[in-house]
Formats: structure tokens, C-alpha cells, sequence
């Protein structure tokens, strides 16, 4: 029996747990791009594929349907790709693991993928309704959004009709996102110089952190992983001497990073001083996060005797400074939205070895000068390091339209379905719609999705009751003339 075998709407958890047993973490979603052309192919559905992995599925307008405006369905075919420690898993080959818990789909260890597989089960499901009255659907699939919005960039929608785009990449069920912010992957690399020192091998490794989207959750104080290690060693510089073997930190640029670790190298006469000073840091963290990250701290445990390669004392320094000091965080609120993200940056990964010290940064802005700026900002800093840097993924914004068709219908129909009137948002977190609408003049977007909680984690989980509601929707949303 498969695990989401009785759920409703059956048709979305049928295809939604097809997706999870396939593998297609970003860079690797070639099976089931596969998959959806070979849906189409077994349905007879126009479709193209490109190299890249996007695909297209048009299926034509129903009877009495055929004058109505086309509209495009679109998500993307990519999950980030995130497990708890201990748990054992390739999840570039092994599928998803998804159990149902209580209200909530999640999976075991694992990110989920509903961010953004439950869309593409929307879509699949859409297309083999028999019964459904709808226009002219096209199904948009694009490849590697989690990584830069590069499917986006490159798919050619020349075979398009349709000037309505309902993106279904957003997370919140009622609200209707109608802008987002641009962003940027920026990687700094800094050269270090080492030596061999002998001592006492200590590793710690953070615990208890959040984490979570650095679009959606950046704006909530949680504690970055990798930013509290580089503020740990800038207290241990008062309390006792260590050196640095290594770092590493953080699964994505666009994740707040759970999981950090630092190898130390420790005289065995500073042992006691070192657990000392750790219980102190994690009573600091304990007050510094109660509210955002209760269970935040950080462990150590000792690994023996050895002789390393450790960081130069220069080198050191230099990574104590490229963590201290390169912003993190919210950079700039919205002046004309309350309670809007306007400029964030993420210090997402980070890694700290005998060959260099490596940071990677997503940047995110509504504005173009605040990302440009940042991006000077990051450059002034690695090259005062001696260091460089290098860009990648930079996509533009979405900027708000005052007036929407589309925006106006869905508001219209969500109200006369649920008594109650959705919300119109702008947010910080980047979806496709912006790199769409440059390709198709004219494009009238809206983005919509069920309740997810903490994506990009392996807390990861899908309300069930909100995706059978989203269903019942999208149908109407379909039907009307």
C-alpha cells in the first residue's frame, strides 16, 4: 500500500507521492522531467522538453471553453535537497521517504519537496482530469529554480498562448503574491596559510537551530549557523587560546544554516578553559534567542591527540573577520509596506580548510541599487582579505501591478468560496514570475500554494487540508468563463 493511499484529493497525492519517489534535488531532476513528458506522451498532450531538463505540457481547451483566455500553470521540478545529520540518505539518488503526521505531510529525515512537487502534482493532476471543464492549460516545469531561477532563463515559450500565468510556487493558502524580490549568488574566497601544530583535536558542532527559506524566514531572527561559529571563535579570542583546522557550514546558499561545525586544535592545558568558555557562549545564545531559537547551542566533543595542519594565526584572524563582519540578515525594511523585507542577505554556506576559506552568500533585494550595493559591500570586504569574488543566479525582480484581471478574479472567486477576502503581497523570497513575465509581453501573474511550514528544512511539512482546498480552488479558478 502506498503511504498517501486514501488521502483527498486522491488524484494530487497520487502524483505528489510519484514525484517523491523520484530523486530531483536541483542539477539532478532529468527522471522526472522525463517523467512528465512521458505523462504527456501517454495522454497525447502537446509538450516540449529542452536540454536543460524544462518542459512544456499543453492540453487544449475543453468544449465551450475554447474562447476563453489560455492561462499557464507553473512550478518548478527541483527541491532543495536537506537531512538531518544522523540520517543516512543519497538524496541525489534515494527517493523521499513522505509519511503522513496527523495533519501534516512530511518526510522521514529529509526536506520534503512539497517547495515545489506539490505544484507539479497540481499540474499533472489537472491535466488528467477528464471531467474538468477548462481554456487552452499550459503546464510551464521549469528546472533549477532553488539554485537561481536558471530553467526560467533559458526556456523558450515561443508554443505559449496564453497571457494569465497562475504561478503555484508561494506557501501561504489566502494570499496571493503578486512581487518579489530580485536576488544574487555571490561566493567569496579568501587564501589562507597554515602550518603543523600538535594538541588536542576538539569539534563543535552547532544544535537545536531553526534554520529555514532565507526568503520567507529571514525576516524572523533566527540564528545562522554559520555567523554563530565565527562568533564563538571571536569570544574564545578573550578566553583561550585555539587554533582552526577547518569549518563547515550550511547545505544551500538560499537556507539558513542549521549545521556548522569547526575543528579545533586545543593545547591540553586549555581544555578546561575551552568547555568553560563554550557553556558561558551557549548561556549568551540561550538569552539571544529564546524567542526565535529556544533550544539553540552549541557541543563539543573531544577527538584525541594529533598533529594537524591548522590556520596560520593570520588566516585565523582573517576568518574570524569574514564571519564577524560581512552582514547577514535583514538589511533594509520596506518604507511603503508594513512589515516587508526590502534587502537581505544570506551567509548560507561556508567552508574553512588548508586551501582557502570559502563563503556563499545569497543576496536578495527589491530594489537593484541595495543588491548592487551588497554586492560592492562583499567585494570591498573579501579583497581587503585578499580575496575574490565571483557572481552567479542573478535574476531580476517582480515588480507589483496596480491593476490584474487575474489578481481580481482569483480575489473574486477565493471570497465567494471561503467568506472571507485573500490578501495581496509582495515578498522577499524569489519566484519565477518577474523572468516569465520579460519573455511574454503583457503577462498578468499571480502566485498561490497550500500551507508549508519551515521548507527548505527537514522540518519541512504540507497541510493536507490546505492542499485539498488549493485543489478545490485551482478547479473553479479553471472553470470560470
Amino acid at each position: 500500500m502506498k503511504a498517501l493511499e486514501g488521502l483527498a484529493p486522491a488524484p494530487v497525492f497520487h502524483f505528489f507521492e510519484e514525484i517523491c519517489n523520484i530523486p530531483h534535488t536541483s542539477y539532478h531532476e532529468q527522471e522526472l522531467s522525463d517523467y512528465c513528458v512521458n505523462f504527456a506522451k501517454e495522454r497525447g498532450l502537446f509538450y516540449e522538453q529542452d536540454q536543460l531538463g524544462n518542459v512544456i505540457i499543453i492540453s487544449e481547451a475543453t468544449k465551450g471553453y475554447e474562447k476563453v483566455e489560455p492561462i499557464m500553470l507553473q512550478g518548478h521540478l527541483d527541491m532543495v535537497g536537506d537531512k538531518l545529520p544522523s540520517y543516512q540518505i543519497d538524496m541525489e539518488k534515494e527517493p523521499i521517504r513522505v509519511r503522513i503526521d496527523g495533519e501534516y505531510l512530511t518526510a522521514e529525515g529529509t526536506t520534503l519537496g512539497a517547495d515545489d512537487g506539490i505544484a507539479v502534482a497540481y499540474c499533472l493532476a489537472l491535466l488528467d482530469a477528464k471531467e474538468l471543464p477548462h481554456p487552452r492549460l499550459e503546464v510551464v516545469l521549469t528546472v533549477q529554480e532553488e539554485v537561481g531561477l536558471l530553467g526560467a532563463k533559458t526556456i523558450d515559450l515561443s508554443c505559449c498562448k496564453a497571457k494569465r500565468l497562475l504561478n503555484l510556487d508561494s506557501e501561504e493558502e489566502g494570499i496571493f503574491t503578486a512581487g518579489c524580490a530580485g536576488g544574487v549568488r555571490v561566493d567569496c574566497k579568501i587564501p589562507v596559510t597554515t602550518q603543523i601544530k600538535s594538541g588536542i583535536l576538539c569539534e563543535v558542532r552547532t544544535q537545536g537551530f531553526l534554520g529555514g527559506h532565507s526568503g520567507v524566514e529571514i525576516n524572523k531572527g533566527r540564528a545562522n549557523g554559520n555567523v554563530i561559529m565565527g562568533k564563538f571563535l571571536l569570544f574564545l579570542k578573550e578566553k583561550v587560546a585555539v587554533d582552526v583546522i577547518s569549518m563547515l557550514g550550511g547545505v544551500k546558499d538560499n537556507v539558513i544554516p542549521q549545521n556548522a561545525s569547526a575543528r579545533l586544535l586545543v593545547p591540553e592545558s586549555n581544555l578546561a578553559l575551552l568547555e568553560s568558555a563554550l557553556l558561558e557562549f551557549n548561556d549568551v545564545l540561550a538569552k539571544e534567542f529564546q524567542v526565535s531559537d529556544p533550544d539553540v547551542g552549541l557541543v563539543l566533543e573531544r577527538k584525541g591527540a594529533m598533529q594537524c595542519e591548522i590556520l596560520s594565526e593570520a588566516s585565523k584572524e582573517n576568518a574570524i573577520t569574514a564571519l564577524c563582519l560581512m552582514p547577514n540578515g535583514v538589511q533594509k525594511m520596506r518604507s511603503d509596506l508594513p512589515n516587508q523585507v526590502e534587502t537581505s542577505l544570506n551567509m548560507g554556506m561556508i567552508k574553512i580548510d588548508a586551501s582557502k576559506i570559502r563563503l556563499r552568500f545569497l543576496l536578495r533585494s527589491s530594489i537593484n541599487s541595495e543588491k548592487e550595493f551588497m554586492k560592492g559591500q562583499l567585494k570591498q570586504l573579501t579583497q581587503m582579505l585578499g580575496g575574490s569574488v565571483s557572481y552567479c543566479g542573478d535574476y531580476t525582480s517582480w515588480p507589483f501591478e496596480r491593476e490584474s484581471k487575474l489578481r481580481d478574479l482569483c480575489a473574486q472567486i477565493y471570497k465567494e468560496k471561503y467568506k472571507k477576502d485573500a490578501r495581496i503581497e509582495i515578498i522577499h523570497a524569489g519566484l519565477e514570475c518577474g523572468i516569465l513575465s520579460s519573455k511574454i509581453e503583457g503577462l498578468d501573474c499571480i502566485s498561490m500554494g497550500p500551507d508549508m511550514y519551515d521548507v527548505h528544512t527537514p522540518n519541512e511539512r504540507l497541510s493536507i487540508r490546505s492542499a485539498e482546498r488549493v485543489w478545490e480552488f485551482l478547479k473553479a479558478v479553471l472553470a470560470t468563463k
